[in-house]
């Protein structure tokens, strides 16, 4: 199994339950695919770098798990069309 993070940007014009809810559904698909969730990093509200669909700001989420080499590919295509998800990374982290 590899490491990976998974950073979400989700939409700050969204309510604070249907973050959560945004935010869980990652979580699931990562269990869904076999990953074992290490550590979930909140941000909280950040300024994006440039406008992303008429937005100025996002929540930032870092998700960090151990999963397959197959698994990150099933995520992303899912996190793809989650509603509320603005932007979306999968990266695998090498040991240093």
């Amino acid at each position: 199994m590899n490491k990976y993070e998974l950073a979400v940007v989700v939409s700050a014009k969204i309510e604070d339950d249907e973050r959560t809810a945004v935010i869980d559904k990652c979580k699931a698909l990562i269990e869904r695919f076999g990953g074992v969730i290490t550590e979930v990093d909140d941000w909280g509200k950040k300024r994006l770098a440039y406008e992303i669909q008429h937005m100025k700001e996002g929540f930032y989420y870092f998700i960090r798990f151990d999963a397959e080499p197959t698994a990150p590919v099933e995520i992303e295509n899912r996190v793809r069309i989650m509603d509320g998800v603005i932007r979306y990374l999968c990266v695998r982290q090498d040991e240093a």
